[in-house]
């Protein structure tokens, strides 16, 4: 099979592998759609803990496929069933797995982050995955790229859930990329009075604009403080989603913030640069509350696919460009121009 395999540090070759071979307890997928996040690219250039100097893997976590070979112990799927694949599997008997938090297991493993992924024609589903739930149907009339999405959009609604957004609430998202984009687009399904966007890109906040956000603020040239305070007569936003790894931006969200707001660090800050300064006094006498996730459970990818097949919420739009699998190299750099939303390929 054809497969986008990682040598390196910017060396993601597109090569031909011996296709999966699947035990009794796995399941083997056609890969349909697979998208590209900031995550493969922290690996394409090397700096993803799990991808250490010498490493020969295909990457590939985000994805949607069709069954094309079931184990002989593998009950409940059909082949040709399409289905999504959550990435995540924990140890599954330690206090966060037992929990339903597979996402923060210190043992865990993931699809195109320890074992191989879904930048190939077809992925290998391990027993774990199977056993776990990991493996979720989807609609026929649901476009892949968009199933696709799931994974990220399951971490968004991590990252909503910590910050209990409900109905009635003024957001501030911090950010207009694709995850800011999926946060303004759950706020407003969740019933947000209104949505605020901070972006400096002036072709993103455009962008933000026509998908849902109620008002966008270029924070390099406007007092960003000013303009929430007009939106929200003068209280501030009740919750704050930081969509971008900026220390500025993590700072600058406690004074952002109403009284009783609730703010979620969503976009992590360099490994080798994790340090903001932070006001504590702010949190103290507004009564914050500070909160942070990282990837999703596969509780998370269950809830997300149950919305993406309900139709309610239109991910289509983030969808930038698609590329075939032989075109990686090529759909890396379209992925790596901040002026996108999704690349996704198409084996």
């Amino acid at each position: 099979m054809l497969a986008a395999v990682y040598h390196g540090p910017h060396d993601i070759r597109v090569e031909t592998v011996p296709k999966p071979e699947i035990g009794p307890e796995e399941v083997l997928l056609r890969v349909l759609n697979a998208s590209i996040c900031g995550t493969d690219i922290r690996i394409f250039h090397g700096h993803h803990r799990k991808y250490p100097p010498g490493t020969l893997r295909i990457p590939g976590h985000e994805m949607v496929g069709e069954i094309d070979q079931v184990g002989d112990n593998v009950r409940g799927f059909e082949l040709g069933q399409r289905v999504f694949l959550a990435p995540n599997m924990g140890c599954g008997h330690c206090r966060q797995c037992i929990s339903g938090n597979n996402n923060i297991c210190a043992n865990y493993d993931a699809i195109g982050v320890t074992i191989d992924g879904a930048f190939a024609e077809y992925v290998r589903v391990p027993a774990a995955a199977v056993l776990q739930g990991n493996l979720m149907p989807i609609g026929d009339e649901v476009d892949p790229s968009v199933a696709a999405l799931i994974e990220p959009f399951a971490c968004v609604l991590r990252g909503q859930d910590a910050a209990d957004l409900r109905d009635g609430d003024i957001v501030l998202v911090m950010g207009a990329g694709p995850i800011g984009v999926m946060h303004v687009k759950l706020a407003n399904l969740k019933g947000a009075i209104k949505v605020i966007v901070s972006e400096p890109i002036a072709e993103r906040r455009q962008q933000v604009l026509q998908l849902g956000a109620d008002v966008v603020a270029d924070p390099i040239n406007q007092d960003l403080k000013e303009i929430v305070m007009a939106e929200s007569n003068g209280r501030g936003a009740d919750v704050i989603i930081t969509a971008a790894p900026v220390h500025k931006v993590q700072e600058s969200a406690l004074a952002l913030a109403a009284i009783g707001g609730r703010i979620n660090f969503f976009g992590g800050l360099p490994k080798d640069d994790p340090i903001i300064q932070f006001n504590s006094n702010l949190v103290h006498y507004k009564e914050l509350v500070v909160t942070g996730t990282t990837a999703c459970s596969t509780h998370d990818c269950l809830r997300a696919a149950e919305l993406v097949n309900s139709n309610r919420l239109d991910l289509s739009h983030l969808i930038s460009q698609r590329f075939s699998l032989d075109e990686t190299p090529a759909a890396f750099v379209a992925a790596e121009d901040r002026k996108t939303l999704k690349v996704v390929l198409e084996p």
